[in-house]
């Protein structure tokens, strides 16, 4: 099986959240389990030749747009034995931020990605590659099935090629003016309400949904979720009209990367059946956070400080309990202004108990990975959470909300039995986050055994990529059989 994967960020070469995470290690999983994988994706001013060891391949490939012919070229990079492919256009790609400033989105994306979709459809052509998938991800490549089910459709080239469209995030949808149709190059007859047209805009992520083969989003219950009002923002009825074609496959992690057994920048290696150095990591982070150096229960939080994420009942929820019980917070993480001052607010009101930290750093999360007692995801809506797999595979005991990939993930603990994988909660409140957690704080002050038990447990649980892997390829197989 041929598999183009097509995204606009693959870490290590580019990244601005999950998406890139996602497009880094599922291909390493497809390409062990014997699928011919390539990636594409554009060539930002931070994927340079130096240092990606870049190769030239074809420096004037073309792309109709704007009623006129633009060139690009191509360059190819080795990924773990991948083909990994850019596309370079400077006027488009070479800029500081990959979709735009701090400040807001750059104004030309629509043009952008336009640019993007066209020329991943062209590069097949002009260089003869004929794959039986390409596989879209969100919005910025949201344009190719429908470029596939209206200008090729009649083109032998893609004759047996099929699409698969991942919904990552529905809250991001690349809307633009309609005045952008003409550019794209699409028929004017695609804007209306059952295809590109949104509310007055036109939606890239629309166009997605609407034509490509088979449709995925990253966990079962968010499959379900935005086919309602509440969850699917605006979307809602042309998922449910396509529900027979849409499935929810969970993101998994890439354990070469996320291992306490090998981690170098962890402070101490440690595995399931020594789990003691676990201390020993807390113990380090705590005087590196200048945190009080005594065993209290530690609760890491590695996010965005957005509401999305839950910070808003967060920050009252942290204020009750640091008032009631011994217990330690430490945060990573940047977003909105007013939730960055009132968590650094917090910190200085209990200086030795709250450490927080604006911005991000790779070591650190994986530092507090391994030393945090537990890991709290409270979203008000997540799609899938890489964050709770990552601290069940370093034994930090998720506390969530219900929602999404979240729900699917951690099984909430019960006292009584003893069983569950973490904490979790349904009403999205500051009271009912309070309440989770003092249930775990109750298991982590009363019974050290039942904790232990349940931390070895959930190191043991297996959401590598090479799982997930197996069933992006039986979704392949079912656009084949289409």
């Amino acid at each position: 099986m041929k598999l183009l994967l097509v995204s606009s960020e693959i870490f290590p070469f580019s990244k601005t959240g999950g998406l890139a995470d996602v497009a880094g290690a599922l291909p390493k999983a497809l390409q062990k389990s014997g699928i011919d994988v390539k990636l594409i994706s554009p060539k930002y001013r931070c994927v340079t030749e130096k240092d990606f060891s870049l190769k030239l391949v074809n420096q004037d490939l073309d792309v109709p747009i704007k009623d006129t012919i633009e060139s690009f070229a191509l360059w190819k990079a080795d990924y773990n034995g991948i083909e990994a492919y850019f596309i370079e256009k400077d006027a488009y790609y070479d800029r500081e931020g990959l979709y735009g400033t701090e400040e807001k989105d750059y104004e030309d994306n629509a043009e952008r990605f336009a640019f993007f979709c066209r020329a991943v459809i062209e590069y097949c052509k002009q260089i003869g590659y004929k794959p039986d998938i390409i596989h879209c991800n969100d919005w910025q490549s949201g344009l190719i099935p429908a470029y596939l089910k209206t200008l090729y459709k009649d083109d032998p080239f893609f004759h047996h090629t099929k699409t698969i469209f991942t919904i990552h995030n529905i809250g991001y949808q690349g809307l633009f003016d309609p005045i952008s149709l003409p550019m794209t190059g699409l028929p004017q007859s695609v804007y209306n309400m059952e295809e590109l047209e949104f509310y007055g805009k036109i939606s890239y992520l629309k166009a997605g949904i609407v034509f490509s083969d088979i449709i995925n989003t990253v966990s079962k219950t968010y499959a379900e979720e935005i086919q309602t009002k509440d969850y699917g923002a605006g979307l809602d009825g042309i998922l449910r009209k396509r529900g027979k074609d849409l499935y929810g496959i969970m993101n998994g992690i890439d354990y070469e990367k996320w291992n306490p057994k090998k981690d170098p920048l962890i402070y101490a290696n440690y595995t399931p059946k020594k789990i003691s150095a676990r201390k020993i990591n807390k113990k380090n982070l705590q005087k590196e956070m200048k945190l009080t150096y005594r065993d209290y229960p530690l609760i890491g939080i590695i996010s965005r400080l957005a509401k999305q994420k839950g910070i808003d009942i967060v920050i009252p929820a942290m204020q009750t309990l640091l008032k009631k019980y011994r217990m330690e917070f430490i945060i990573l993480g940047k977003g909105d202004k007013q939730y960055e001052k009132a968590v650094q607010e917090i910190s200085q009101s209990y200086k030795n108990k709250v450490s927080v930290k604006i911005g991000f750093d790779e070591a650190l999360a994986h530092k507090i990975y391994a030393s945090c007692d537990f890991f709290l995801t409270p979203s008000l809506y997540e799609p899938c959470g890489l964050g709770p797999l990552i601290a069940y595979r370093y034994g930090a005991i998720p506390i969530v909300r219900a929602t999404g990939g979240l729900k699917d993930s951690v099984k909430n603990y019960n006292l009584k039995k003893k069983e569950g994988t973490g904490f979790s909660f349904r009403a999205y409140t500051k009271d009912a986050l309070c309440n989770t957690i003092e249930k775990a704080l109750y298991l982590y002050n009363n019974d050290e055994k039942t904790l232990n038990k349940m931390v070895k447990q959930d190191m043991k649980m297996d959401w590598s990529w090479e799982e997930q892997a197996k069933k992006y390829i039986r979704l392949y197989k079912k656009a084949i059989k289409k």
